[in-house]
């Protein structure tokens, strides 16, 4: 039981962050280069725009859940 509880909350947790990878790709206009060449055809700079987005962006949801918790 213990292993299916982390499996789901780990399951929905790489859904949300595929989601802002996505969000985040077509908001700088790398959606459609994406969507044909798969992520492995982004530089690394384009990558690591991404990555340092996604992370900023989960840092200001978290933030903002403990501010409505409160």
């Amino acid at each position: 039981k213990i292993f299916t509880y982390y499996f789901w909350r780990w399951r929905k947790m790489a859904e949300e962050n595929m989601k802002l990878k996505y969000e985040i790709a077509e908001e700088l206009g790398l959606l459609e280069k994406v969507i044909k060449n798969g992520w492995k055809s982004l530089s690394a700079k384009e990558t690591g725009r991404i990555g340092g987005l996604v992370t900023k962006r989960k840092r200001m949801l978290n933030t903002q859940k403990e501010n409505n918790s409160n």
